[in-house]
């Protein structure tokens, strides 16, 4: 088993997962997609979402192919590119955040993109960048593992982590290679399929994550499915973290005017949900 020993070198989504995991307290990150509807609407939104609870803000990079997502989440991307967001609007959406949350540290922040913009711009045109706007790690759903060394040696020189992800398709060898670099949290995919709230979580689950456990301390948080506080809590007892995000953006796009209240009480539920 692999053993978590913090670096000094550690960022501050690594830091704050570690102390969660020694708090014995669940992690709480939520996805929103950046610029829907727009990039000052999204700002204010990630704000809100902190103050009520939310550990992590995994923040999205809109794309005109989300292959890992499901319908709310393409969605919400398409209003965001139709809107006119960049790859730059969002970076630099990212570093008014934490300029607003300097004095208490700031949040940390994932990066949720597909590879082609982090190719297109460069790796380390990319990595410094995302640095400079205070983004903490990347989290890449269409790039293999096998192939994620050259980012991830470029990541590292600039203090960023990426986020590695294991399917309930994993073969044990592989979750075991995986786990073994990991850092920050491993992604626990919950589902064979698609981004997506879930009515009722995969039966498999329990037995699933103890089996990526046998391998690593890394924190273990788990998404694609999450659909509420009672679904937050159940994974609560076997997981360090929870994952909410198409629940998250949807219940905040169906609220109109009022998506900010929708989407800050619906993240305070699940606090209270996991704390509890």
């Amino acid at each position: 088993m692999q053993t978590w020993v913090l670096a000094m070198t550690a960022n501050r989504l690594e830091l704050v997962m570690q102390r969660l995991k020694q708090e014995h307290r669940p992690g709480l990150i939520a996805y929103i997609t950046a610029g829907d509807p727009d990039l000052d609407t999204s700002l204010a939104m990630a704000q809100k979402l902190a103050a009520a609870g939310a550990d992590v803000i995994e923040l999205g990079l809109p794309f005109s192919d989300p292959l890992a997502d499901g319908p709310v989440l393409q969605a919400a991307a398409q209003r965001a590119l139709e809107a006119g967001v960049t790859t730059q609007g969002v970076l630099q959406m990212a570093r008014r955040l934490q300029a607003s949350q300097s004095a208490t540290g700031g949040v940390p922040v994932a990066l949720l993109t597909y590879y082609n913009p982090v190719y297109q711009q460069g790796l380390e045109n990319f990595c410094r960048q995302a640095a400079d706007c205070g983004i903490d790690a990347l989290v890449v759903p269409d790039l293999s593992f096998e192939e994620t060394g050259p980012l991830r040696a470029t990541l590292d020189r600039y203090g960023l982590l990426l986020v590695d992800f294991i399917a309930p398709t994993t073969p044990p060898a592989r979750q075991r290679l995986i786990a073994a670099g990991a850092r920050g949290f491993i992604y626990c995919v919950a589902v064979t399929g698609v981004t997506g709230a879930r009515t009722k979580l995969w039966p498999g689950l329990p037995d699933f994550i103890r089996g990526i456990r046998a391998y690593t301390d890394v924190p273990l948080a788990v998404g694609f499915g999450i659909s509420g506080p009672d679904a937050a809590r159940e994974v609560s007892r076997f997981a360090d973290a929870v994952i909410v995000g198409s629940a998250l953006v949807e219940r905040a796009h169906a609220a109109g005017p009022h998506a900010f209240e929708a989407a800050a009480e619906f993240v305070a539920s699940i606090r209270r949900a996991l704390d509890g």
